[in-house]
C-alpha cells in the first residue's frame, strides 16, 4: 500500500496541480497564484469572444494560446515547444504583414478615391495616438514602450503588434494585444457617447451627395501609386503599405482572382489562427500580471476616446468649410477599425433620420484610417528605431 501512495505522490508531484495555487506573482504588493488567475482571465476573454462576439477571430485563439500557456509544467511555450516555434511569427513581424496582405485583399477603397479630402480625416484619427503617446511617457514607460502603447489609438491590431515588436517591446505584446482587439470589438460602445456629445442634432442629420463612380484605372494605379509615394517619403512605412496595396491590387487588377481569394481566406484565416495563439503565448502569469497591465489597458481606451475625438472634430472643420456638405460624424470612422466605425456612423445617422445613408461616405475615412495608422507607426519607428 505505501508504494501506491508513494506512486501517487510522485504522480501529483509532477503534474501541474501541484504548481497550479502556488504564490507565483505579486500585483499591487499582494501576493496572487499566478497560473490560476490567468486561467481566469483566459475563460473570461473566450467568454467575451465567444458568448459576446468581441473580435472572436483572434481573441479566441489569443485566450485559448493564454490558457495554454497557464497550464504549469506543460513545456509547451519553453525551447522546443509548440507555441515557442509559433511565436517566430510574431517576434519577427511575419504575421502582421502577411494579415496586412488579406486586408489589403478585403478592402475597397473606392469610397476613399471618389472623395479623397476624406483622407484628412484618417490623418486627423490618429490624434489619440499621440496623445497616448505623450502620456504614457510622462506616466513612467519608456519612449519606445510609450509608442507602442499609443498606436492602440488607430484601433488596428496587426499595426500594434508590428510596432510593438519592431521596437522590441516584447514585454508589452500580451497587454497591446488585448487592449488593441479589446477596444476595436467596443467600438459600438465607445464611439457614439462621443460622437453625440462632439456634434449637435442638427450636425448628425446632414445628408450628403451621392459619390461618384470610380473607374477601374484608378483603383488598379491607386495601390501603386500610394506605395512609391509613401515608400519615398517615409521608408518605415514600406512594410505595412506595401503589403496593404499588394493585397488591394490582386483584388482590382482583374487577372488574380485566385490569388486574391487566397489572401481574402485561407492564408489570412491561418494567419490570423497562429498569431492568436502566438500572442496568448506570451500572456504568461509573471508577464500578464502587472501593474504596467492596467495602464496599459487604461491609456489604450484613452488613445482610443481621443482618436475619435480627433476626427469628429476635423469633421467639424470640414463641415464649415464645405459649407455643411459634409457630415462630421464621418470623421469618427478614421480609426482603422473597419468596417465597423463606419456602420456605428450609419446606424447613429439613421437614429436621427432614418433615411440618411452615410455608410459609403463614412467608409472613405476608414480605409483612410488603415493607411493612416500604418503611417503613424513609421514615424514612430523612424524617430524611435535609431
Amino acid at each position: 500500500m505505501e508504494v501506491y501512495f508513494e506512486a501517487a505522490n510522485e504522480l501529483f508531484i509532477t503534474s501541474g496541480l501541484s504548481d497550479l495555487f502556488k504564490i507565483n506573482t505579486v500585483l499591487f504588493g499582494c501576493p496572487l497564484p499566478g497560473y490560476l488567475v490567468m486561467l481566469c482571465v483566459a475563460l473570461v476573454l473566450l467568454y467575451l469572444a465567444i458568448g459576446r462576439g468581441f473580435e472572436p477571430l483572434l481573441l479566441v485563439p489569443i485566450a485559448f494560446g493564454a490558457l495554454l500557456v497557464n497550464l504549469p509544467l506543460s513545456g509547451i511555450v519553453e525551447e522546443g515547444g509548440f507555441l515557442r516555434y509559433l511565436y517566430f511569427g510574431a517576434e519577427y513581424e511575419i504575421y502582421p504583414l502577411i494579415i496586412f496582405l488579406g486586408i489589403g485583399a478585403l478592402t475597397d477603397f473606392s469610397p476613399l478615391l471618389a472623395n479623397p479630402v476624406t483622407f484628412l480625416l484618417g490623418a486627423a484619427a490618429q490624434l489619440g495616438v499621440f496623445v497616448a503617446f505623450i502620456w504614457a511617457n510622462s506616466w513612467g514607460f519608456s519612449i519606445k514602450e510609450a509608442a507602442s502603447i499609443g498606436i492602440i489609438g488607430g484601433a488596428d491590431g496587426p499595426t500594434s503588434i508590428y510596432l510593438t515588436m519592431k521596437l522590441r517591446q516584447a514585454q508589452i505584446l500580451p497587454a497591446i494585444a488585448v487592449a488593441a482587439y479589446s477596444y476595436m470589438s467596443l467600438v459600438p460602445l465607445i464611439q457614439p457617447p462621443i460622437i453625440r456629445l462632439l456634434t449637435t442634432k442638427a450636425d448628425r442629420t446632414i445628408s450628403m451627395a451621392q459619390l461618384r463612380p470610380v473607374s477601374v484605372r484608378e483603383r488598379i494605379l491607386f495601390p501603386i501609386i500610394c506605395t512609391i509615394v509613401s515608400g519615398l517619403v517615409l521608408p518605415a512605412c514600406v512594410p505595412l503599405i506595401g503589403m496593404l496595396m499588394f493585397g488591394n491590387l490582386l483584388r482590382e487588377c482583374g487577372v488574380t482572382e485566385r490569388l486574391s481569394q487566397s489572401a481574402q481566406n485561407e492564408i489570412l484565416n491561418i494567419t490570423t489562427v497562429f498569431l492568436g495563439l502566438a500572442v496568448g503565448s506570451t500572456m504568461g502569469a509573471e508577464q500578464f500580471l502587472r501593474e504596467d497591465t492596467i495602464k496599459i489597458i487604461i491609456l489604450g481606451l484613452v488613445a482610443f476616446m481621443f482618436s475619435t475625438a480627433g476626427g469628429v472634430l476635423f469633421g467639424q472643420l470640414m463641415k464649415v468649410l464645405s459649407g455643411g456638405r459634409i457630415n462630421p460624424m464621418i470623421g469618427s470612422a478614421g480609426v482603422s477599425a473597419v468596417p465597423m466605425a463606419a456602420r456605428v456612423v450609419q446606424r447613429v445617422a439613421q437614429s436621427e433620420n432614418p433615411g440618411n445613408y452615410l455608410l459609403m461616405h463614412a467608409m472613405g475615412p476608414n480605409v483612410a484610417g488603415v493607411i493612416g495608422t500604418a503611417v503613424a507607426a513609421g514615424v514612430l519607428l523612424t524617430l524611435l528605431s535609431k
